[in-house]
């Protein structure tokens, strides 16, 4: 049992540090509204990441003039998955790291990606994206700014 809270322990310190690295990550994006990172991570190597925002060769505004994000703004995990899948690596039993509860779409990308296991920080609005995550088996993680800091 000891043993056990030990890993749990170790998994849950890398869990804060890879969400922290995301945050970082999230600066990079040009999104008014709000700033998302993603990490992808197996075998304790960052595979991928993905911050949202316009795609490539798009002007770098995510909002339009009544300040909602643009239809084809990206989220930060489906860059992450599409970075990943056009490289030589694979997401396959991979964990992704959101600054920010996946929505329906992009839970939907990580299920088909063969991701196993998401860790994010903040709520979303609507549940529905967990709730497929979780109806799917994949292991869903919720780490607050506040259990981070401990």
């Amino acid at each position: 049992m000891k043993k056990e809270n030990n890993f749990e322990e170790k998994q849950r310190e890398l869990d804060r540090r890879y969400l922290r690295m995301a945050r970082i990550w999230a600066e990079n994006s040009y999104c008014e509204r709000r700033k998302v990172g993603a990490l992808i991570v197996k075998n304790k190597m960052i595979i991928s990441d993905g911050y949202n925002g316009t795609p490539s060769g798009f002007e770098n505004i995510c909002e339009d003039e009544n300040n909602q994000s643009k239809p084809y703004v990206l989220h930060a995990e489906a860059n992450a998955i599409t970075k990943v899948a056009s490289s030589t690596n694979n997401s396959t039993g991979a964990t992704i790291y959101i600054t920010a509860a996946p929505c329906l779409e992009c839970s939907k990308l990580i299920i088909q990606s063969k991701i196993i296991r998401v860790v994010y920080e903040e709520e979303y609005r609507l549940r529905d994206g967990i709730d497929l995550l979780e109806r799917a088996g994949i292991e869903v993680v919720c780490l607050s700014a506040d259990e981070q800091t401990h």
